[in-house]
């Protein structure tokens, strides 16, 4: 049953794509903002900068089941007063530092649970703001498309080759494991480059690799190394061909409750 909510996931991402999306869903400041349409809008206008940047945004905040997208939608929406788009804070990333540190106390909602050591406080130890910088170092000022053209140039055409290389590279602040993960299967999802997870990466893994433990070794903390835990979860890919997202994904759920089945939204 958790396959079956992962692969549902996966589906959700696609449905969204395939539609015309309104420009309503990308404008933060209104009613109807949803975070993954925006990203779709983005997509179908070749806006990839934007979209990237929504992606690292949704990636940083994660999203709470209770309050959503509302922390995203504050920042992202300069609390009712503009947007800190790409080009907006590429320019001059000063100026949204400044404002953050001016108006973090009125952002509302909270990080999701993937992200629940973030802070928007400026004299914190994991800011926000040294979390954009990083990110626009990696970017650089060149943009998306160029980035991620120039590492498919260096990887290659194999679309697992290339995850990796952007997941063995990626050097954003407090971006450990699952954020990296997380955001470049979003990467993926949207399409914004040829790339998909040929590995649960369980080096630093916590839920996953303990889903994996328990579903072969038939406890937590069993004996298994990482390495043949990978190789025990492509042989069980073969059967069922979901993919390592979906495989890391369900299998992180269901050691949370191996024998009752929960559908986690957060």
């Amino acid at each position: 049953m958790q396959f079956v909510a992962s692969l549902r996931r996966e589906r959700y991402y696609q449905l969204v794509q395939r539609k015309r999306i309104s420009p309503d869903r990308a404008d933060p400041n209104h009613p109807s903002f949803d975070a993954e349409r925006a990203v779709a809008y983005h997509v179908q206008r070749d806006n990839f900068d934007e979209a990237a940047w929504l992606i690292f945004l949704m990636t940083h905040f994660a999203r709470p089941a209770d309050t959503g997208w509302l922390r995203l939608r504050d920042v992202y929406g300069k609390l009712g007063q503009g947007t800190w788009d790409w080009a907006t804070v590429t320019a001059n990333p000063g100026s949204f530092t400044a404002w953050l540190a001016a108006n973090w106390q009125n952002v509302r909602g909270k990080f999701g649970n993937h992200r629940k050591y973030e802070s928007l406080r400026p004299d914190a130890s994991r800011p926000m703001s040294r979390v954009v910088e990083g990110y626009i170092r990696w970017i650089g000022l060149q943009g998306h498309a160029s980035f991620f053209g120039n590492i498919v140039r260096h990887a290659g055409n194999d679309p697992h080759r290339i995850f990796d290389a952007l997941y063995q590279d990626l050097p954003i602040p407090t971006f450990g494991r699952l954020a990296k993960f997380d955001y470049l299967s979003l990467i993926g999802r949207y399409g914004i480059a040829p790339i998909t997870a040929g590995s649960a990466y369980l080096n630093g893994a916590t839920g996953p690799a303990a889903g994996a433990r328990l579903l072969f070794d038939g406890v937590r903390n069993g004996p298994s190394t990482n390495r043949h835990l990978q190789a025990q979860l492509d042989a069980l890919d073969i059967e069922l061909g979901v993919g390592m997202t979906v495989m890391e994904d369900a299998l992180c759920n269901w050691q949370k409750s191996p024998m009752t089945f929960v559908h986690y939204k957060g």
